[in-house]
């Protein structure tokens, strides 16, 4: 079976409205002026925000089960789908591993913890517990666990818990089989492309609302912290903003380079994306526009409907940068020493602990109590140093990952033989 995937907008050519960049934009401005004016009524805008991030979720787990199921189907053989999906793995653990490494360095080097002295109080104790707790949750069991809490106990508890790795692990499970059993599946295939049709156009409608979403957030943040609040932590704060810079213009822009393409033609064409991912601080939303413009710039629609929806929960560079810098942050802000063998530790968990960790505000927290509890030599209370910054660090995080899985694509056709470079230059000139 040889049936291509229908294109993750449907028939549609724009998933935006040309004016809603700039409405985002405005709902920002409106929501940051409202906390500052304001600040006992914006609290009361954050319901506004839930319903969003809530219908994004609804309907993010049926639309990436459709998307990569469609994927395989197209795919033409499953050699084609374990050589691509090898490829892809292979670039985001290479990836991972490197920014991983590279964020630790850096924060060896510049030792951003040091004018820190940091003692736990039993009210940072209680305040971190949620987070201890869930992260004790959080791939539960080391390598095995996590391998285990890939497999839903029912295709409906994986949708119904919106655990995206379990329903990645059904859809290409699904997909393989929906390949083998040949034309007897077509009736499942037109079935599928016509449900991707609907959960995408249920998607455009729900962005449509991204405005609000985004008016909510920067109203409630502001009236919360205030507008002065991204000055506490300051110099972690800066530092990881600057590794993410460095990221996405050496690490990222070097990648588009080799692959010929101009890196600020590429960040104007997801301009809009990037605006509600920055905002909202969860790229999910953004993921059928992604796919949609990947496709339109020439990269083959397989590898978008493979590559994309897997490195939503394996290629989290950001993430894994964040995690880097803050294990050495609290290490010295703490006065801890991390022998060669303790951070080796900690930072194969990290490794781990970040699989499935996005699209979620505040999840990075859960995910760095599951990577110190690997090796329980830092306090564990000392996230709360942390929290009072996630928020703005988790701007530049979601940014960060969501960059990172618009850039993925492109080299991983690039690598397959699957882009179109006409076509690309056509698309961003």
């Amino acid at each position: 079976m040889n049936t291509a995937p229908l294109s993750p907008t449907g028939t549609a050519h724009r998933t935006w409205r040309p004016g809603m960049f700039w409405q985002v934009v405005i709902g920002s401005v409106l929501g940051l002026g409202l906390g500052v004016i304001d600040p006992a009524l914006a609290m009361q805008t954050r319901w506004v925000t839930d319903i969003f991030l809530r219908l994004i979720v609804m309907a993010v787990g049926p639309l990436l089960f459709c998307i990569v199921t469609m994927g395989i189907v197209g795919a033409g053989s499953l050699r084609n789908v374990g050589r691509l999906g090898a490829k892809a793995l292979l670039y985001f653990e290479g990836m991972t591993t490197f920014v991983l490494l590279g964020s630790v360095g850096v924060a060896m080097l510049l030792h951003p913890g040091r004018a820190i002295v940091f003692t736990p109080t039993d009210e940072d104790t209680r305040m971190v517990a949620s987070y201890a707790h869930n992260a004790s949750l959080l791939h539960d069991g080391g390598i095995t666990g996590f391998i285990v809490s890939l497999v839903p106990h029912s295709p409906a508890d994986a949708f119904a818990q919106a655990n995206i790795l379990q329903i990645l692990f059904f859809a290409i499970l699904f997909g393989c089989c929906l390949s083998l059993i040949g034309p007897a599946g077509t009736p499942l295939v037109h079935l599928l492309e016509a449900l991707s049709t609907l959960f995408s156009r249920m998607m455009r409608v729900i962005i449509s609302l991204a405005p609000l979403g985004v008016f909510g957030a920067m109203a409630t943040t502001t009236a919360r912290y205030g507008i002065n609040a991204i000055m506490h932590l300051a110099a972690f704060v800066g530092l990881y903003y600057l590794v993410i810079i460095v990221f996405l213009t050496v690490v990222l822009g070097g990648c588009l380079r080799m692959a010929g393409v101009r890196p600020l033609r590429f960040a104007r064409y997801f301009r809009e994306e990037l605006a509600i991912t920055f905002t909202t601080t969860t790229s999910d939303a953004v993921l059928p526009s992604v796919m949609a413009k990947l496709e339109r710039l020439g990269v083959s629609s397989q590898v978008v409907g493979i590559v994309v929806p897997a490195g939503y929960s394996f290629n989290l560079d950001a993430l894994s940068i964040y995690l880097g810098l803050a294990v050495i942050f609290l290490a010295q802000a703490t006065g801890t020493h991390l022998s060669f063998w303790q951070m080796a530790i900690m930072l194969t968990a990290a490794l781990f602990t970040s699989k499935g960790a996005h699209g979620v505000p505040g999840i990075a927290i859960v995910v760095l109590a599951a990577t110190l509890q690997a090796m329980p030599s830092i306090p564990l209370a000392s996230l709360t140093m942390l929290l009072a910054v996630d928020w703005f660090i988790g701007i530049a995080r979601a940014v960060g990952n969501l960059a990172g899985n618009c850039v993925a694509p492109v080299i991983i056709g690039a690598w397959e033989g699957k882009l179109d470079r006409e076509k690309m230059a056509r698309e961003l000139g």
